[in-house]
């Protein structure tokens, strides 16, 4: 990955066929048939789970939900590449990373319902919590992979961020910052075109893999609606980390098929032509043609798929629907690692004051044993 490449990596057409291209053919030459199914396993079991979170936001049982509709292909194809102990910092857009990485579809639910902070314990899966905050977790990524090094672990970090982001000082700070401490990060930009309303042009006049290259980091372009060619580029990046080679950027080119969140709607500022072009380029639907061109999609195989994909949806959604509110003085529980006094009056006056309402949700309850020490 000496610098960026002129077109998008591609391994697989739109209809299904192979590209020749032995440089990335072998860093995915072990992917055979039982791998393909696996992959295309997950790009429909994901685009499943986020076709139902979408119906629960309808439906009013989410506050909001990010889909990723038509980028499966990118967060399935470079989440295959990473390695257990590697670490994961994404947006708010990654559900499909997330059911990679070992991520209950219900535990994505619980933030965006209202009863958790984020989706669990970040060391469960090796992936910190969504970030809200655009661009936020290319920092965050670019300090724990530069702490991973000095502590002598050999992984990679990998942050996940749209173009949108890449407008951000975060990210150009981020970029420094790892350039100049060669970090193990691997920076991966979901170019799907539309920053909300804005469409990438508006952002950047040079490809944005072009800006790494600025920076002293390799970069390159892949068809991120091609997930072998993910796989492949990922692997390569990764495997720099991990080897000690510093960080790298990968821009693949996809498209948002859907709103940006369920609280927009694209067509304001969209035409239907553009979003029909790209549903041609349907990183499933390719995927389902490579395997119906080398007979590895047979009936059998495309019904236990389909099964598989209704019984994680359905189990999403009665999850999410039967989960319990939080009890209030749950909001001061997890901010710090150590016990902290200011925490601890804080959580004590807001207890007091719901207590002093007699058909509040906390008239009755007791102070634990650590507010009776801050009081003492």
């Amino acid at each position: 990955m000496p610098g960026t490449t002129e077109y998008p990596v591609q391994l697989i057409q739109p209809d299904g066929a192979r590209v020749h291209h032995p440089e990335y053919q072998a860093l995915v030459a072990d992917i055979g048939p039982g791998e393909l199914r696996r992959l295309y396993e997950d790009l429909v079991v994901t685009r499943r789970i986020d076709t139902e979170a979408v119906a629960l936001a309808r439906q009013g049982q989410l506050g909001l939900w990010a889909p990723c509709q038509g980028q499966e292909a990118a967060q399935v194809g470079s989440a295959h590449a990473l390695h257990p102990d590697d670490y994961v910092f994404g947006s708010y857009r990654e559900s499909a990373v997330a059911y990679c990485r070992g991520v209950p579809p219900s535990a994505m639910t619980r933030m965006w319902r209202g009863v958790s902070h984020g989706i669990g314990d970040p060391a469960a899966a090796n992936m910190a919590n969504p970030a809200i905050v655009v661009g936020a977790q290319a920092l965050h990524a670019t300090g724990y992979a530069y702490a991973a090094h000095l502590d002598g672990a050999e992984i990679a970090t990998v942050t996940y961020f749209g173009d949108g982001a890449t407008s951000q000082g975060d990210i150009a700070e981020a970029l420094t910052f790892a350039a100049s401490w060669s970090a193990p990060v691997v920076f991966f930009c979901q170019n799907n075109h539309w920053a909300i309303s804005e469409p990438v042009q508006l952002q950047s006049a040079t490809p944005i893999a072009q800006r790494a290259i600025g920076y002293g980091i390799p970069a390159i372009q892949v068809d991120g609606n091609d997930v072998l060619a993910v796989l492949a580029v990922t692997r390569q990046a990764v495997a720099r980390a991990r080897g000690g080679g510093g960080p790298s950027f990968i821009e693949a080119i996809t498209y948002r098929m859907g709103p940006h969140t369920t609280a927009d709607d694209p067509t304001r500022y969209r035409a239907a032509a553009e979003t029909e072009e790209w549903a041609r380029r349907d990183p499933i639907l390719r995927m389902r043609r490579l395997l119906d061109r080398e007979g590895l999609l047979d009936a059998e195989t495309r019904r236990r798929v389909e099964e598989r994909a209704d019984e994680v949806a359905h189990r999403m959604r009665t999850e999410t629907l039967t989960m319990a509110d939080p009890e209030p003085p749950e909001l001061f529980e997890h901010v710090y690692a150590t016990p902290h006094r200011g925490l601890d009056e804080q959580r004590r006056d807001y207890l007091a004051y719901l207590a002093d309402d007699p058909a509040g949700p906390l008239a009755t309850v007791a102070p634990t044993p650590r507010e009776e020490g801050v009081r003492s």
